[in-house]
């Protein structure tokens, strides 16, 4: 018996408004009543920015395989030329940004890597100096351990595959070999019908392809676990280009084609096809990813040095619109060693000093332009700002007077008024919480005692200060995020540190490090989802930063720098997300500029007409 789809086939949803949510489904087709138009969602393939490279590098290794949640790139030649521009680098990729991981034991440039973020294998390279290494190193996920070496040397050669289950072909030198790896001995695998060098690579030992390789070659080979097969070109001959996927679902990126490219293309198993170019074209990158439809490419080089620039590849019905800093609106009064509460879209900014001159100035933010409002009782400089814009908490810090005060103060929107007294006065201490439930930790006394760089931490419960658990090291102007029973405390001197501490609520325990120590920094956020922004190192001789870090809570990554290098300004620590973060005039020339930070997005491409003319 015939089925009601056999006999008038599928119906076309009749609708007030196009699909959302789950409810959209590429391909389908739904009548929008209020438009009167068929309509559609089509994929789009398409590059997109994410976060940086903490070290700018080309002639990269990386694990082709990974996930773009959990992809690694390791070794790679800086700026400059020679054996002290090799690197032993290792950073993680969580899908947002870099972190740093564990060195090799051997600094190296153009080595070639197979495995994942942890279980990673590198492969020969060039130390720099005269020497084209056979040396093989693992990854744990935390630390680097020399294994045994491939038969041959080689270096600009490529790798795919597993820990246990990899390969590695062409080079430099002996461009032809195939080594094949079971996790702790090579053997000689089939050789390349066209030995190369500087070639992309992607899929696993039993089924791999090789394409490209230098000087332009449009070649492609397929490996199936015994001899390399001649298959169809790639459309663009290149060298030095970046792979990711599986043999019959993957894809090349970027490389040299007579000029450095980035030019993509998608393979099915059969033909490769021209898909949407990389933002920066660059050459010698690294690259992982699962498939043609998700993909990482990073680092490399192209006019005028070295690259840490990353972008994500995706084939998706979403649209994702980087992480970035933006201009918003200009406070009322510049000035630096202040602090601040509240959110990107509901901020306070207090206190402060003019350089000269501490002020007691407060103003308002509602997501556009800061508004004066009622000031303090008195100056300060080098408080600590938590709370949100209509229940704010101020703390210690160095009065107008001077000293260190004990001092805390509340804000109701309106108007100030005292607080509890806190039994240690101290300044450029770190602060989490709200008004009713704060946090205060380390911080300096130094103009009254040698050290004066304080572990002491107390808690504030609206109504008055006590004493908890220490700090396991001193520090004072450091980062300062969360709540008062889940807080972390990142970076700050002296002397400057990497080192970050996460709060329980009783005790405090060591968290991951930082990338780029300094002090003074800015930003907000929990323990978990952190955002830490600026700052600067060197305190004799002051270098401000434009650097800022995510945390997740367990380790630093890259996020996109601030427009203009600052420390020491407003940004509010206890109620502004790492999503949504705001950072407001600050040191070292006492601006009105304010940066707002808006994390990644990812929205439904718009809907399709479906046009039958």
């Amino acid at each position: 018996m015939s089925t009601y789809q056999e006999l008038k086939g599928l119906k076309v949803k009749y609708l007030s408004s196009d699909t959302s949510g789950d409810r959209i489904k590429e391909g389908e087709v739904f009548y929008n009543s209020t438009d009167f138009n068929l309509k559609s969602f089509v994929s789009t393939a398409a590059w997109h920015s994410s976060g940086s490279l903490g070290t700018a590098r080309y002639k990269v290794a990386s694990a082709p395989n990974a996930p773009t949640t959990a992809g690694i790139i390791f070794s790679g030649q800086q700026a400059g030329s020679g054996a002290d521009n090799v690197t032993n680098l290792t950073e993680e990729y969580n899908g947002s940004g870099f972190s740093v991981g564990g060195n090799l034991n051997t600094s190296r440039r153009g080595a070639n890597g197979f495995g994942t973020q942890t279980t990673a294998v590198c492969v020969g390279g060039f130390d720099g100096g005269p020497a084209e290494l056979a040396d093989v190193e693992e990854y744990n996920g935390s630390s680097w351990t020399e294994v045994n070496n491939t038969p041959n040397t080689r270096r600009l050669g490529a790798g795919c595959g597993t820990l246990t289950a990899g390969i590695t072909f062409g080079g430099l030198s002996n461009g032809s070999d195939t080594f094949e790896y079971d996790g702790t001995n090579w053997t000689t695998g089939g050789s390349l019908n066209t030995g190369r060098n500087q070639l992309a690579a992607f899929g696993t030992q039993t089924a791999a392809l090789g394409a490209g390789g230098y000087a332009t070659n449009a070649s492609v080979e397929e490996y199936n676990g015994t001899s390399w097969t001649e298959v169809n070109n790639i459309g663009t001959g290149r060298y030095g280009a970046g792979g990711a996927g599986i043999q019959t679902n993957g894809l090349i990126f970027g490389g040299h084609d007579g000029s450095v490219t980035g030019k993509t293309e998608l393979y099915d198993g059969t033909t490769f096809t021209e898909s949407s170019d990389m933002a920066t074209s660059r050459t010698n990158l690294g690259g992982f990813g699962t498939s043609q439809s998700s993909a990482v490419a990073s680092g490399g080089s192209a006019p005028p040095g070295r690259q840490s620039v990353t972008e994500e590849f995706t084939v998706s019905l979403s649209a994702t619109t980087a992480a970035a800093w933006a201009s918003g609106g200009n406070v009322n009064t510049a000035r630096g060693q202040s602090t601040g509460a509240g959110s990107q879209t509901a901020g306070l900014f207090f206190g402060g000093d003019t350089n000269p001159g501490v002020i007691s100035n407060n103003e308002e933010y509602n997501g556009t332009s800061w508004t004066e409002v009622n000031n303090m009782p008195t100056g300060f400089i080098d408080h600590t700002g938590t709370g949100t814009q209509t229940a704010a908490l101020s703390s210690g810090g160095t009065p107008a007077s001077g000293g260190y005060s004990t001092s805390s103060f509340e804000y109701d929107g309106t108007n100030w008024t005292s607080g509890g007294t806190m039994n240690l006065g101290r300044a450029n201490k770190g602060g989490a919480g709200i008004q009713t439930a704060s946090l205060a930790f380390g911080g300096t006394r130094a103009a009254l005692e040698s050290p004066g760089h304080k572990t002491e931490t107390e808690e504030y419960n609206g109504t008055s200060w006590s004493e908890v658990g220490d700090l396991p090291t001193a520090q004072f102007n450091q980062f300062g995020t969360g709540t008062s029973t889940a807080a972390l405390s990142a970076s700050g001197g002296p002397p400057m540190t990497t080192s970050s501490f996460e709060y329980n609520g009783s005790s405090w325990t060591t968290g991951g490090n930082v990338i780029q120590q300094r002090i003074d920094s800015r930003g907000g956020g929990t323990q978990t989802a952190a955002i830490m922004a600026g700052g600067y190192i060197s305190p004799g001789s002051p270098t401000y930063r434009t650097e800022v870090e995510g945390y997740n809570g367990t380790s630093f990554f890259i996020q996109p720098s601030l427009a203009t290098a600052v420390a020491g300004g407003g940004s509010g620590q206890g109620a502004s997300t790492s999503t949504a973060n705001w950072v407001a005039s600050g040191a070292p020339t006492p601006t009105t500029t304010t940066q707002e930070f808006t994390g990644e997005t990812t929205a439904a491409r718009a809907v399709k007409t479906v046009d039958f003319d």
